[in-house]
């Protein structure tokens, strides 16, 4: 009884409590649930295409739409080979064709949400990482209509996720807010991690255990990660997400 008590202790205190948090802030802010109308332009990060020659990767995430913003983000990809006048973007949404090309404006805010840069390249370092994404965005398997889950997967998160592992030297970490990122997109439930640096374990995206020298620690229960970063100094919590040194460097 004792170690079960503990169990709910730790569980109310790691999951529940920051997601409490998160909708308290979510309240304090006063977000609106007018979705449709919502403030979708440029935060101005991305150079103009057509005025920078060089190769431009980025993954962005923003909290999601309405009230699953207070737990959850959306994220996508936006390249720009070398000498191309435009950067092209990509999302997976719910609506239309899964894989939705150009949809939105390239660094542009989702529905009033600022986004975040999760992972950023430039010149030749990410001229070498945009075939191999390219390539993973054609071969991506859950890409026909109906696909799309919004939990546990494959969602947005899968998406990028399943990007990101044909990177690996992009040592990429998606934020613990990233729900659907740990579901099994190419059907392996034990597998490496992203960046080749450790192990993950997924109940089809339920639960699971990540452990990996890039990735840390993280713990999936129902899609709501706790966990920790010793290599950038960092807690994990749900709704929360990363509370500590980024990810990466510059990210």
């Amino acid at each position: 009884m004792k170690i079960a008590r503990r169990m709910l202790i730790l569980f109310v205190l790691v999951w529940l409590l920051p997601i409490g948090i998160a909708a308290a802030l979510y309240h304090r802010d006063g977000i609106g649930t007018a979705w449709a109308a919502a403030d979708r332009s440029s935060i101005g990060h991305l150079p103009p295409a057509d005025q920078h020659h060089g190769a431009i990767v980025r993954v962005f995430a923003a909290p999601t739409v309405r009230w699953r913003g207070i737990f959850a983000v959306h994220s996508w990809i936006v390249v720009k080979p070398e000498g191309a006048r435009a950067y092209t973007r990509y999302d997976y949404t719910a609506w239309g064709e899964p894989i939705r090309v150009n949809g939105f404006v390239p660094d542009g805010r989702w529905f009033g949400r600022e986004p975040e840069v999760v992972f950023a390249a430039d010149g030749d370092a990410a001229a070498a990482l945009i075939p191999r994404m390219r390539a993973a965005i054609e071969a991506y398997p859950w890409r026909d209509r109906g696909d799309y889950r919004v939990w546990p997967g494959p969602n947005s998160n899968t998406f990028v996720a399943a990007v990101l592992d044909a990177v690996p030297e992009a040592a990429a970490v998606l934020p613990p807010t990233a729900i659907g990122k740990d579901y099994p997109f190419d059907g392996w439930w034990v597998r490496r991690t992203a960046s080749g640096t450790g192990l993950r374990l997924t109940l089809g995206g339920y639960a699971g255990v990540t452990l990996g020298w890039i990735e840390g620690v993280e713990v999936n229960i129902l899609g709501g990660v706790a966990g920790f970063d010793l290599r950038r100094p960092a807690v994990k919590l749900p709704g929360l997400g990363r509370i500590g040194l980024p990810a990466a460097p510059g990210a």
